[in-house]
């Protein structure tokens, strides 16, 4: 949120909306909004697909930095049980090149991933669930 109210992260829809809130508010901000329950899932679990996207996570060390459950940590987001669009978009965007005020070590990570392959991760984190 910082980056988006610094004007290095663009996301129209917030554009103003942060303009003056301060660091310690946005830190309770974030808080709040991380400790709120996940929406149930929209869609059921495709097992193979869920599968390959369960290996191609552990493959690609996901789990390093975002803990081997996906919970995130510090400025690492929870993937765990997130939107899969968003995933996919998000994924897509670091792939390409075009995720811009975001940290380049996902663009470096997603560097020549398929599309196919990100489909698969984005369907595996979106359906994992964890405490």
């Amino acid at each position: 949120m910082i980056m988006i109210r610094e004007g290095i992260r663009d996301i129209p829809a917030m554009r103003g909306q942060l303009d003056g809130v301060r660091d310690p508010e946005i830190i309770a901000l974030a808080k709040y909004f991380s400790g709120l329950p996940l929406k149930p899932l929209d869609a059921p679990r495709k097992t193979a697909l869920f599968e390959r996207g369960a290996i191609l996570s552990k493959q690609m060390l996901c789990g390093t930095c975002h803990l081997p459950d996906y919970r995130g940590r510090d400025q690492m987001p929870r993937l765990a049980g997130q939107r899969e669009d968003y995933l996919l978009h998000s994924m897509r965007q670091f792939r390409d090149n075009q995720a811009i005020g975001r940290d380049t070590i996902m663009t470096a990570s997603l560097y020549g991933v398929s599309d196919t392959d990100l489909v698969a991760i984005a369907h595996y984190l979106a359906q994992l669930r964890i405490d």
